[in-house]
């Protein structure tokens, strides 16, 4: 029987906090809503999943997000009073929704979650150096992200899941170290390192986006954040602006994606050891760890569990952002489509419309069918590097950033020459077979714009598929030159997807016309369920 180590005895009983905490606690008051409104609003947010569609962790807080728009911010800061309802309003509606549990959250929540958002509201009140215009925008709306983070964190701590990711920090810690050359350089400060390995691990652990990312920050770099006193708060007002632009700073850090591939290809172990202590007894799973056998059994039956969910979590992924890219992009450009076409006399052709919706749909399709498992190697790889995680030794393994080989002007220059040479022979051929079939210059024009976008999210969605992976990936001389032909379709893509999230109008549509008329419904209706109740209740 080996030791544990003492950050995996830590995790533990971390684990067995979060399961207690999880457990009702007798006598408390929970939050109820009606059933029936309960199932009208979750219809509604099914819908706006499909229109805002996001990574399906990220959903709920995106529907916090766009709750916290809508009952207070929008309707100016000088109008908020802090003995308002806007927190009870605002739980109420997350639970109508199914973005949290009904009869679980205790009462006592919608204070706390009021008192957060009189805090940010205090900030975006009180922040001296917030100003109009794009800038102040984006402030505001970093703020209301971050403030959606604090208030999912409250009505639904995810204990285990930072649990997890202290456990791989104080690990990776010990494990990366970044060549003086970087220091030398002024590319990182030494005293940055820590936090660029903490936001890899976040990114890297759970694909974690930039608000809650920003949260995390913050609360590492001032622990006094989420529970502080009035001094406390009107001093974080005061810098609050030059905060945004210290975490923008270091999420922008040009040796990011050095630290994340790092994080990314070790974070499986991390992965495993969380499902086994979330899936095993908590009063046995000490001992059975302890020792090797059953830990090298735990460890095969948990990896097998998660890759069997990771592949119907591919598919569903692919399914949404297929339909969410169809219903807020494609409906909107064939439409436009259509009208040009009107315009200019031309006859409408059914047959092509119906090709510019199904070949995307087919290069999504193709995309999640060829990827690729992992290899049975890589099952012994993770359980190796699982055990040596779990278990006290004397050295610790060391992966090392090096400084990037620089490149001569005449060199970059040559490189990006064939970057621009292969992007014409791309979207030359796309137009040269789409021509080849008499697809209207329109047609074409939209299909390379569905093809570019469905391609960077199917890539997305790829990746995603390597969380398990360990084994360096192999790359042959095709996928040298599928890298060279569509790296350039997937840039655009990335551009048209970031551009459409900040313009999405389908989104902009619900938000104004919908969402606020919808929710005022869904209210009513649990009130007149409630009236109808009493009036029962009377005549009996």
């Amino acid at each position: 029987m080996q030791e544990l180590s003492e950050s995996t005895k830590k995790l533990i009983m971390q684990y067995k906090l979060a399961q207690q905490q999880n457990l009702p606690k007798s006598g408390a008051v929970t939050i109820h809503v009606d059933e029936v409104a309960k199932k009208v609003a979750a219809f509604y947010e099914q819908i706006r999943t499909i229109v805002d569609w996001k990574e399906e962790h990220l959903m709920r807080r995106a529907a916090i997000i766009r709750k916290l728009k809508r009952k207070f911010f929008d309707l100016g800061l000088s109008n908020y009073s802090e003995t308002g309802n806007a927190a009870e309003s605002l739980v109420l509606e997350l639970i109508r929704g199914g973005h949290f549990p009904n009869d679980k959250i205790e009462e006592t929540k919608i204070g706390e979650v009021q008192r957060i958002i009189n805090k940010y509201v205090y900030i975006l009140k009180n922040n001296p150096e917030n100003k109009a215009g794009k800038a102040g925008m984006n402030f505001s709306a970093w703020l209301l992200d971050v403030a959606a983070c604090e208030v999912e964190e409250t009505l639904s701590p995810a204990i285990k899941e930072m649990a997890l990711i202290d456990y791989m920090f104080g690990s990776m810690k010990e494990k990366i170290k970044v060549s003086d050359k970087i220091f030398e350089s002024g590319l990182l400060k030494r005293e940055d390192k820590d936090i660029q390995i903490y936001i890899a691990i976040c990114l890297a652990l759970f694909k974690l986006d930039k608000p809650i990312i920003s949260y995390n920050l913050i609360k590492y770099k001032y622990p006094g954040w989420k529970n502080g006193d009035e001094r406390l708060i009107s001093v974080i007002s005061d810098n609050a602006y030059k905060i945004w632009h210290e975490i923008e700073t270091d999420l922008n850090s040009p040796l990011a994606n050095k630290f994340y591939y790092l994080c990314e290809k070790y974070d499986t172990p991390y992965l495993i050891i969380g499902d086994i202590l979330s899936t095993e007894d908590e009063g046995q799973v000490a001992k059975e760890i302890a020792e090797p056998s059953a830990l090298e059994t735990l460890i095969k039956n948990v990896y097998t569990k998660r890759s069997a969910t990771l592949k119907t979590r591919i598919h569903r992924a692919a399914i949404y952002s297929t339909v969410s890219i169809f219903v807020t992009k494609v409906l909107s450009l064939l439409l436009l489509e259509v009208l040009i076409e009107r315009a200019m006399g031309s006859e409408i052709n059914t047959g092509i419309l119906i090709a510019d919706i199904l070949i995307p749909t087919f290069l999504m399709f193709m995309i999640v069918i060829s990827i690729r498992r992992p290899s049975k190697k890589n099952l012994n790889l993770v359980t190796m590097e699982t055990m040596k995680i779990a278990y006290k030794k004397d050295s610790a393994d060391t992966y090392e950033i090096k400084m990037s080989k620089k490149k001569g002007a005449s060199v970059k220059i040559f490189l990006s020459l064939i970057y621009t040479i292969s992007a014409f022979i791309t979207f030359g051929a796309i137009y040269y077979v789409l021509n080849y079939f008499k697809f209207p210059i329109t047609s074409i024009f939209i299909d390379v714009i569905f093809i570019a976008v469905i391609l960077f999210a199917g890539t997305a969605v790829s990746k995603r598929a390597q969380e398990l992976t360990m084994e360096d990936e192999k790359e042959g001389f095709l996928s040298f030159l599928a890298d060279i032909f569509f790296l350039p379709v997937q840039g655009l893509g990335r551009w048209i997807s970031n551009k459409w999230k900040r313009y999405n109008a389908l989104a902009a549509l619900f938000n104004a016309l919908i969402d606020m008329p919808f929710s005022v419904f869904v209210e009513f209706l649990e009130k007149w369920r409630y009236f109808i109740k009493d009036k029962k209740e009377e005549i009996r």
